[in-house]
């Protein structure tokens, strides 16, 4: 920041013609001030859309908050979602509707990572993989809703293969119904994780796997011994960004199940939708928005912690 305020700092101009053709110069304040007034708007821009609802989602969870009517409780809405036995159930699906799809986004992204950057013909055609990622989130949930429910196309196939005798009620089941998440959440998503992995692979050392291949070492040997190793930060960072982004999972469980069955599906941020735009609990829908912001925070800082030092180690 200081490196680039200097740089525009060093190319703004000293002077400037007055309306008689006369060279202006411009006072010492105005030339240091000069880099800041270009980059204000910008920053105002971003505080304005991530610092500002911050801050107001603090303060609205001490309030018990109805339309205009706001009264004082402290923290009398964290006392209460503490006691709260949907909120620990919406956390517990969460936890683990969010950690088996990050589980198999991350075996199936390492996968077509190592076949796509050893096969040639793979390599070329590796833009495929991004496509589900270019769907929009609510296109994507009707498109599984239309396959698992609505549809029935998954429950024909089944049927078809002589794996079931009848048409499957996915909503019916608690672990259907997570199931169809998953299913949904890995397909669009693993492209993410999937690029990330090629990028981290093409800009390892050459040399050092040409060296273990000329002593004989076999492709998956070096990847499991050599490529995976040096890539262990770029996959930590990757699930840990992967990780943060499914906490805030909410399309997929709108559209496709409502948090069905029993609330076997409601997941922290379909909790906070719940509690804020049907029941009109505002103050109450902050609290938990504040309580699963510090929740995260906390997980991902000690997991990069604890990678990178054993990385170090």
């Amino acid at each position: 920041m200081a490196s680039s305020a200097h740089s525009i700092r060093a190319v703004a101009p000293a002077t400037a013609r007055s309306s008689t053709g006369k060279p202006r110069r411009r006072s010492p304040l105005l030339r240091s001030a000069f880099p800041y007034l270009l980059v204000a708007p910008a920053v105002l821009y971003l505080l304005a859309i991530t610092l500002y609802p911050g801050i107001f989602a603090i303060y609205q969870s001490l309030y018990v908050v109805r339309f205009v009517k706001w009264t004082w409780v402290g923290l009398g809405n964290y006392e209460r979602i503490l006691q709260d036995a949907e909120f620990w159930a919406a956390l517990w699906n969460t936890v683990v509707i969010g950690g088996l799809s990050l589980a198999l986004q991350t075996l199936i992204a390492l996968a077509l990572a190592y076949f796509a950057y050893r096969d040639p013909f793979i390599r070329g055609w590796r833009i495929i993989f991004l496509m589900p990622m270019l769907f929009m989130p609510s296109a994507v949930a009707f498109l599984w809703k239309l396959a698992f429910n609505d549809g029935r196309v998954i429950s024909d196939l089944l049927m078809t293969l002589g794996l079931t005798s009848g048409n499957v009620d996915w909503l019916a089941s608690v672990w259907l119904a997570r199931l169809t998440l998953i299913v949904a959440d890995v397909w669009q998503w693993t492209p993410f994780l999937f690029i990330i992995f090629v990028a981290a692979l093409q800009g390892q050392d050459q040399e050092i796997e040409e060296a273990a291949r000329l002593d004989g070492a076999s492709w998956p040997a070096i990847f499991w011994n050599i490529s995976l190793p040096m890539m262990r930060p770029v996959i930590v960072v990757a699930v840990t960004l992967r990780g943060i982004d499914i906490t805030t999972m909410f399309t997929n469980v709108y559209i496709m199940t409502q948090g069905s069955p029993g609330g076997a599906t409601e997941t922290m941020s379909f909790f906070i939708y719940r509690q804020g735009f049907r029941m009109f609990n505002f103050g109450y829908a902050s609290a938990a928005s504040v309580l699963m912001l510090v929740i995260t925070i906390l997980v991902a800082q000690t997991l990069v912690k604890r990678a990178f030092r054993s990385g170090r180690s």
